[in-house]
């Protein structure tokens, strides 16, 4: 199956660079107001105790327990495990992977290519780059309906979410939502 037609293999390129730089362009959009916010230094960055939570967090997951109260507003040591790898290790990859595709990098990625053993090896590492973000995007899609799609949407688009709080606390000392 090719897109935007049927067997037009050149056309269907074309989309796919169209769509790339697209892509690209976000991130790199992203990656910026990531470090000017200090999203990543202050939200993302892997601190000690993040380290020694992960086999906790691990458990939490597989159990679908979920954070509340103070808990709920941030990132757990898995959540910023998969946003680092995505960002930076699954997004250069899948660039580098791209760009060493195209003989007309041969001069730049000369090494690069030789090092992974050519364009097959690229093109196997660009498809398992691709499948991670597919299984990323997945996994990302059902924690945030297994956990309150309404309560995530709306935090999304006007930055209010609403903590669950453990029974008996909560802002005004009552158990439920705050």
């Amino acid at each position: 199956m090719t897109i935007p037609g049927y067997r037009s293999l050149a056309m269907g390129r074309r989309w796919h660079f169209f769509f790339a730089w697209l892509w690209v362009i976000n991130g790199a959009c992203y990656l910026a107001w990531s470090l000017a916010s200090r999203h990543l230094r202050d939200e993302l960055a892997m601190r000690r105790r993040d380290w020694r939570g992960i086999a906790s967090s691990i458990g939490d997951h597989l159990r679908f327990r979920h954070p509340v109260g103070e808990d709920a507003l941030r990132y757990n040591p898995l959540q910023k495990l998969a946003y680092l790898g995505v960002v930076f290790v699954l997004a250069p990859l899948a660039i580098l992977t791209g760009l060493s595709m195209s003989p007309q990098m041969d001069s730049l990625l000369g090494a690069w290519l030789q090092l992974i053993d050519g364009r097959q090896s690229a093109r196997a590492m660009h498809f398992a780059a691709m499948a991670l973000f597919v299984l990323f995007f997945v996994v990302h899609v059902l924690m945030v309906v297994y956990a309150g799609p309404l309560n995530h949407l709306r935090s999304m688009l006007t930055g209010r979410f609403r903590v669950r709080w453990p029974r008996g606390t909560g802002a005004a000392g009552e158990g439920g939502d705050d």
